[in-house]
């Protein structure tokens, strides 16, 4: 099993300089703009992928 993926960029302001936040699994903390944030999974979408094979443009 793999670990699971970090966030490449702080979602607030885009900095790169991210780390592991102390209250607990998904917290992060971004050292440029001093917030902190968590990233939590919510799951699958019932939906499921759409394609959309329509060439062109119909009108």
């Amino acid at each position: 099993m793999s670990e699971r993926a970090a966030p490449f960029y702080c979602p607030y302001c885009g900095d790169e300089d991210l780390r592991p936040n102390e209250t607990g699994h998904g917290a992060w903390e971004c050292a440029s703009c001093n917030r902190a944030f968590q990233l939590k999974f919510l799951g699958l979408l019932t939906r499921g992928v759409q394609r959309n094979d329509v060439e062109g443009d119909r009108t």
